[in-house]
């Protein structure tokens, strides 16, 4: 079978579409009697600004106005693409505030076609002139979003305690990270995107050693100067994506109000995982999908919450286990503008564990809400004293 599109560069590479990858995929369709689908699949992708859109958002997630700088094509055009696309099964769709975020699909017979497909493109041929024309336009817009990012950081690193107070209590989230930490023997903390220090300086009296990472200069001076009493905790500039920390060292890695801010999350969580010991534990503290733009605006927030089903596909993608999530909820009488957080928590699977990791005890896992009341009218989230 072979697809013939208009671009003469593209059709060699289409023309390999038989290859065994999507033999295989045909035979699952026809096996499972998904034939018209299969075929609804190619003809989407048997065109070439839609396989070069497929192309690029294999990289990463991206609007309709980054697509349209990326292909250098107008938004109308991209959007009638884009719908074919979704249709097909081959890109979902995801809805955030004002924006609309394309990514491809999780799974189904448009994600097996879509995979041998890029597979094909990645491997068996070189990118075509448009293709890597995309690449570099992606670059940049992805440099940007780099930009605005690391442009709030630097602006507001000295007030980054007082922007997080006013989402749900502070004292309410601790509460419940200690709660998680409990009485369990921590080594090595690993605090990913630390800002201010704040959580090295939380669970400083329960562990042996500190490190907090962030790009952040300004960031960093700030939590030295709160970090001034503990000499075992140490920060650093880092990336989040390439943490430079030992291979299994670290027995809590923290996640707290970070992964919003990240162009790519699932690549952080993978990367946190990779530090952790076979007994060691990931704590993932962020914000329950909401729809206040005002954050991307105001506050620099690519994602505006996160889905637990989303959390559990990236944790197991990284070999983790997730438990059930602990809800912090606002109380019924907070304002509208109130976030719901929530606090998950994730280990390294069974087989990576130890046959002495069954002696530690479990981490909490409960789904009832908490509301935003003071730490002392909920004893299960009492922080040990």
């Amino acid at each position: 079978m072979t697809l013939c599109v208009g671009d003469s560069a593209s059709q060699p590479l289409i023309a390999k579409v038989c290859g065994r990858a999507i033999v295989d995929s045909i035979r699952i369709c026809l096996y499972n009697h998904e034939v018209e689908h299969l075929l609804g699949a190619l003809r989407a992708i048997a065109e070439p600004t839609r396989l070069r859109s497929l192309h690029v958002l294999s990289q990463c997630e991206l609007t309709v106005g980054e697509l349209c700088r990326v292909l250098g094509q107008s938004q109308p055009r991209v959007s009638r693409h884009l719908k074919v696309l979704t249709e097909a099964g081959l890109l979902d769709r995801q809805s955030q505030g004002t924006s609309v975020f394309y990514r491809p699909a999780r799974d189904g017979v448009g994600r097996q076609l879509l995979d041998a497909v890029l597979d094909l493109v990645i491997e068996g041929e070189q990118p075509t002139p448009a293709m890597r024309r995309d690449l570099d336009r992606l670059a940049s817009v992805r440099a940007d979003r780099d930009a605005a990012a690391a442009a709030y950081f630097e602006s507001i690193a000295a007030d980054w305690d007082a922007v997080r107070a006013l989402h749900i209590s502070d004292e309410a989230v601790e509460a419940a990270l200690l709660t998680q930490i409990g009485n369990d023997h921590v080594g090595t903390l690993l605090d990913i995107g630390t800002g201010t220090g704040r959580v090295l300086e939380l669970l400083a009296d329960r562990i042996d050693f500190g490190i907090g990472v962030d790009l952040s200069t300004q960031m960093l001076n700030v939590a030295r100067s709160r970090l001034d009493d503990f000499a075992h905790c140490t920060v650093r500039r880092g990336d989040v994506y390439n943490l430079d920390v030992e291979a299994g060292s670290v027995d809590v890695a923290v996640l707290h109000h970070v992964l919003h801010f990240l162009e790519d999350p699932a690549a952080a969580v993978a990367e946190a995982a990779h530090t952790l010991a076979p007994t060691g534990r990931l704590l993932v503290v962020d914000f329950a999908p909401h729809g206040h733009e005002q954050m991307r605006r105001e506050f620099g927030h690519r994602w505006l919450g996160f889905e637990s089903a989303d959390i559990r596909t990236w944790c197991e993608g990284a070999g983790l286990e997730l438990a059930a999530p602990v809800i912090l909820a606002p109380a019924s009488s907070a304002t509208r503008n109130s976030l719901t957080t929530v606090l998950w928590s994730a280990r390294p699977r069974r087989s990576r564990r130890s046959p002495e990791s069954g002696s530690h005890r479990q981490a909490l896992v409960t789904d009832r809400p908490v509301s935003d009341q003071p730490v002392s009218d909920h004893p299960s989230l009492e922080p040990a004293s």
